[in-house]
């Protein structure tokens, strides 16, 4: 066995960062991705085996998300391969709020303490990469973003932190059986983010919240996305963000030893690098 880390994902936004970070330390890295050297597929199993061989940790991002119907299964089938493979410490991407996702997190914890192998859960807040990362980028350049949010607080966690706390876990002992629940410090409306990414823009950005059904319908004809897209957002609009999470959690205090960081200081921050510029 080496010391060898699979990042599945490691193309995505916690992903990429997770590997960039191991790769600092010197460690060995396998990314997990389709048209990575040894290619991994959450479609395709038969893709599992080859790619958990030789390692001694796993960073677990399932997509789309652990939200949808499956994942679970897949996520229970996938750690049966890598801990019958060797693999010792199991690190899973999770998500607030969701049912699904909670399922997942324990059918991998029944298999990993089953297998004798670690494991550890980072159950995350709203991205706060989600405004310069993703789908959000477009309407903050018109200067006017629409969702069918209202008032709901979200305590947004910026990326970084979850990357931080992840790697802890891959790489250090004390986090076998841990659950952190990670958010940013302080509970905003995505209006007030919005409106603190105008301030760290200079620019007037509007925000507008619209009926689920009018943005379904605009995400599915205007931007051309496929059905089960639209229906995982719109789970996640109308349930997760519900008011369910509306409660900080102190994840990161617990693992890092520090407080997380601030949306101000992401909105800054990626104000600086131009991305938000029109």
């Amino acid at each position: 066995m080496t010391d060898t880390i699979l990042v599945l994902g490691g193309n995505g936004k916690t992903g990429r960062r997770v590997a960039e970070r191991l790769a600092a330390r010197g460690t060995d890295i396998r990314i997990g991705s389709r048209n990575a050297a040894i290619p991994f597929d959450w479609n395709d199993p038969s893709t599992w085996k080859a790619a958990v061989a030789d390692v001694s940790a796993v960073y677990i991002t399932y997509v789309p998300d652990l939200a949808v119907p499956g994942a679970p299964d897949a996520v229970a089938a996938f750690t049966e391969t890598a801990v019958g493979a060797g693999v010792r410490r199991l690190v899973l991407l999770s998500g607030r709020g969701e049912v699904e996702a909670q399922n997942a997190e324990e059918r991998l914890r029944v298999v990993a303490e089953g297998a004798g192998a670690e494991w550890t859960v980072v159950r995350a807040s709203w991205f706060a990469q989600n405004f310069n990362e993703n789908f959000l980028i477009e309407p903050i350049l018109a200067g006017e973003v629409a969702l069918p949010v209202g008032d709901v607080k979200e305590p947004f966690i910026d990326v970084e932190d979850i990357a931080d706390v992840a790697v802890a876990a891959l790489t250090e002992d004390g986090h076998n059986g841990e659950v952190y629940e990670v958010t940013g410090p302080r509970l905003i409306s995505f209006a007030e983010a919005v409106a603190e990414i105008g301030t760290a823009t200079g620019r007037e950005i509007a925000y507008v919240t619209v009926p689920m059904e009018a943005y379904a319908t605009v995400l599915t004809e205007e931007a051309g996305l496929d059905g089960e897209t639209v229906g995982f957002l719109t789970y996640l609009f109308t349930e997760v963000l519900d008011g369910r999470n509306a409660h900080l959690s102190d994840g990161v205090q617990r693992a890092l030893g520090r407080e997380p960081r601030d949306f101000s200081d992401f909105a800054r921050d990626a104000a600086a690098t131009g991305v938000w510029t029109a």
